[in-house]
């Protein structure tokens, strides 16, 4: 079974800064991706950043140059640096994995329970 679990978030003001992390763990024998979404009261959960099995990065456009994704070593760990926050970076954030927990499985999106990040301008 395959867990993602996301850590971090909280309470910031504009211009401050926060760090997400986000553990995958369980059965797992290959990463496609690990990355952020997030959904804001009243809107649809959107993309924010991803990180591929390559090392490539990916951000949605309203978050470049002030984010950035990484991984650990054993790439089954995530982080997100939040920079210069936004009072519309207010959101919930979830973690999100694509991988195979086995190799008679296809490529499956795993989602975390996800984590509160509050802007306050």
């Amino acid at each position: 079974q395959v867990r993602v679990v996301e850590s971090g978030g909280g309470l910031a003001q504009a211009g401050g800064s926060l760090r997400l992390s986000c553990a995958a763990s369980g059965s797992i024998v290959q990463f496609q991706s690990m990355g952020w979404e997030r959904q804001a009261p009243g809107n649809k959960r959107e993309f924010v950043a991803a990180i591929y099995y390559d090392g490539r990065t990916n951000y949605t456009e309203s978050v470049e140059g002030r984010f950035t994704i990484s991984r650990d070593g054993a790439k089954t760990t995530v982080n997100l640096q939040m920079n210069n926050l936004e009072p519309e970076d207010t959101a919930i954030y979830y973690c999100t994995a694509v991988l195979r927990p086995s190799f008679y499985d296809p490529f499956k999106n795993y989602w975390g329970q996800g984590t509160q990040v509050t802007v306050s301008s």
